[in-house]
């Protein structure tokens, strides 16, 4: 698809003044240099809601909400990156221009057929629902569920009648739409002879939407004897079931501010209780709830409720949901789990007790961190020393996958309350693997017909079959006793007056090298241009050093960029949610008080950073060197080869 240019959006950032744009939507009181209220994506009585005049920038000390005018209007109103821009754009007098190729025009066409022949599909199976001779088994079914016209008409349901070619021979009218046709997933061409048949035959159709309400996808209930029972689209170029969440496009219809997702298991479940008015159900399509599938449902609220079966299966598929969930936790969000009396589920059991007392078994779902602490210790007498050292030993790489936070602190205070054990031992206990004996429970394939993905290594039937201990991917393992970044920490970083020869004054805490320069370029990105000895780009599963690289050259490309820019670049380049973790990084810098601290030179803590990653890398460089020599054999190295190889193993020495 085209794109929209970054001097564009660099240009239309300087134009706006955030402080206006907010002010528009949600009214801000002058508090110092700043302005603050009530914040708009939470609920609270005293304002933490900041934003800066200066850095164009806002952020809640409540939700961590945070961002620029782009990023706001986004998670106000709702608006796709794009959409966001062309709003500001019209305040502002703008004309958004397009950088389109060749390629992006082939793909841009691509993507509107698809989209266009999954809506003609869409209307077609709804027209069938109404009109098609054999609609009246359908119709009867769906009355048998209790579900109105309108409700149907709301979830735009139809009917794929039987038969192998009705959709082929109306809508493949010529080889682009049956190409079109075979891509979306609605048709099937059979391997070897080229034949064309229809996907989904006599069968209830549910459209899957996403969340601009374009169709992307089908599931299908089958009304004969064929298998599966539901049969959901294959991953398309527009559909990917472990991103999509069916049901969020009419959740969000029906509420613009939600504030809640109950997160069921099929499409009944969120259409019946849609039809008894709860229209904040939402349900995977044939998958268990994923990392994807949760940063997508806190886009738009802050709680999620998982609903389960009461059984072995559902507790098992509520432990696989948890483990996914953790990664997910930043503070303020909430998640809790609902478990339903054996043999019922939502569709059934609001029909017995009705909305509102369905709701209140809602609020009184078990929280995610009592869920936890309860299915670790499943089979462990936590009253002796030895359960409450094995109950350290499970719980403490499950917490360890919480981002950092107050949430996280919070969850490794308890763990040291409940266990005796104190936290400089729990993080010790990060890096342990245990092995656990038990056998997964199997998912019943009459309610989920694509297979279920293994449980991951460390969480079984009894929350595992081992539980690996390693430090996230994303930090280095050689990092990570450092805690979380303090508060005011880099506030106390922020005077620059002294000079370069200065000697620099250290805080009390060591930070992350490669974070402390990710946040002093982000505040002063004019000193790339001062700087001597920038460590060259290496390829690296590192994802925050990554992101440093891609800060360092997109600031060398930008050299009068701002703080302001870099982040409405990062959003445009990389999603809001990258955009906000940055922003994260620099958030209490930003709205905090600014303390003085002697001496304190961030020129110089910016090399003496990069010189320390640089001496990383370059013995990681070594090491790999070493290693491909050793792998050759000294046997058959030649002199200069030897000579390498002794000058490495020095240098190995000297570093140890």
């Amino acid at each position: 698809m085209s794109r929209i240019p970054q001097s564009f959006i660099d240009d239309l950032l300087n134009r706006l003044d955030i402080v206006e744009v907010i002010d528009h939507r949600v009214k801000l009181k002058k508090a110092g240099k700043n302005y603050s209220a009530c914040c708009p994506f939470h609920e609270e009585k005293t304002p933490s809601f900041t934003v800066s005049p200066d850095k164009q920038f806002y952020y809640c000390f409540g939700c961590g909400a945070n961002g620029n005018a782009v990023g706001f209007l986004m998670e106000y109103e709702r608006q796709g990156f794009v959409d966001a821009v062309e709003s500001l754009a019209r305040v502002a007098g703008m004309q958004v221009p397009k950088e389109t190729t060749e390629k992006d025009v082939k793909h841009a066409k691509k993507q509107r057929g698809l989209y266009d022949i999954l809506g003609l599909a869409s209307t077609y199976y709804q027209k069938q629902l109404k009109e098609h001779s054999s609609r009246e088994r359908a119709v009867s079914y769906l009355k048998g569920r209790g579900l109105s016209g309108a409700i149907a008409r709301d979830f735009g349901m139809g009917y794929a009648p039987p038969g192998w070619d009705n959709l082929l021979v109306k809508l493949g009218t010529n080889e682009e739409d049956r190409h079109l046709l075979v891509e979306s997933g609605l048709v099937i061409r059979k391997e070897g002879e080229g034949k064309l048949y229809d996907r989904f035959r006599h069968r209830i159709m549910f459209p899957i939407k996403d969340t601009r309400g374009r169709v992307i996808g089908f599931g299908g209930r089958v009304l004969g004897d064929d298998k599966p029972k539901y049969l959901n689209s294959p991953e398309t170029p527009v559909f990917s079931k472990g991103r999509e969440l069916y049901g969020l496009y009419e959740a969000r219809q029906s509420n613009r501010k939600l504030e809640r997702l109950l997160v069921v298991e099929g499409y009944m479940d969120v259409i019946a209780l849609a039809q008894y008015g709860m229209r904040n159900a939402v349900a995977t399509l044939g998958t268990a709830c994923g990392e994807d599938h949760l940063k997508l449902a806190f886009r738009y609220v802050n709680e999620v409720v998982f609903c389960f079966d009461g059984d072995n299966a559902g507790r098992t598929a509520a432990k696989r949901a948890l483990v996914n969930a953790l990664p997910a936790m930043e503070d303020g969000r909430q998640i809790r789990f609902l478990f339903l009396p054996e043999g019922q589920d939502p569709d059934t059991l609001v029909r017995q007790i009705g909305a509102e007392r369905f709701t209140a078994q809602i609020e009184n779902g078990v929280p995610l961190e009592e869920f936890l602490f309860d299915a670790v210790a499943e089979g462990i007498d936590v009253n002796s020393m030895e359960g409450r050292a094995r109950f350290g030993k499970l719980a403490a790489p499950l917490l360890n996958t919480l981002p950092n936070g107050i949430y996280r602190e919070l969850m490794f205070a308890n763990l040291a309350k409940r266990t005796g054990l104190s936290l400089d031992l729990l993080l010790e206990l990060t890096k342990e693997k245990v092995s656990l004996v038990a056998e997964p429970a199997k998912p019943d394939p009459s309610q989920q017909p694509q297979p279920e993905p293994e449980l991951p290594a460390h969480l079984g039937a009894n929350i595992g079959t081992s539980i690996s201990a390693s430090t996230p991917p994303h930090i280095d393992e050689s990092y990570a006793h450092i805690p979380p970044l303090e508060p005011d920490y880099v506030a106390r970083t922020a005077q620059t007056s002294a000079p370069k020869s200065a000697p620099v004054k250290r805080s009390s805490i060591t930070l992350n090298p490669v974070r402390l320069c990710t946040i002093l370029l982000l505040e002063y990105p004019k000193l790339v241009a001062t700087l001597n000895n920038i460590p060259a780009r290496a390829e690296t599963e590192d994802e925050e050093l990554t992101r440093l690289f891609d800060l360092i050259e997109y600031i060398q490309q930008r050299p009068n960029c701002s703080f302001n820019s870099i982040l409405g670049y990062w959003g445009g380049r990389y999603g809001i949610e990258q955009q906000q973790a940055l922003a994260d990084l620099v958030a209490n810098q930003l709205m905090g008080s600014v303390r003085s601290v002697e001496n304190y030179n961030p020129e110089q803590e910016l090399e003496q950073s990069l010189a320390r990653i640089g001496q990383k890398l370059q013995k990681a460089n070594n090491q790999k060197e070493l290693a491909k020599l050793q792998a050759k054999g000294l046997g058959n190295l030649n002199n200069e080869e030897k000579e390498r190889f002794r000058e490495l193993v020095r240098l190995q020495h000297q570093q140890t």
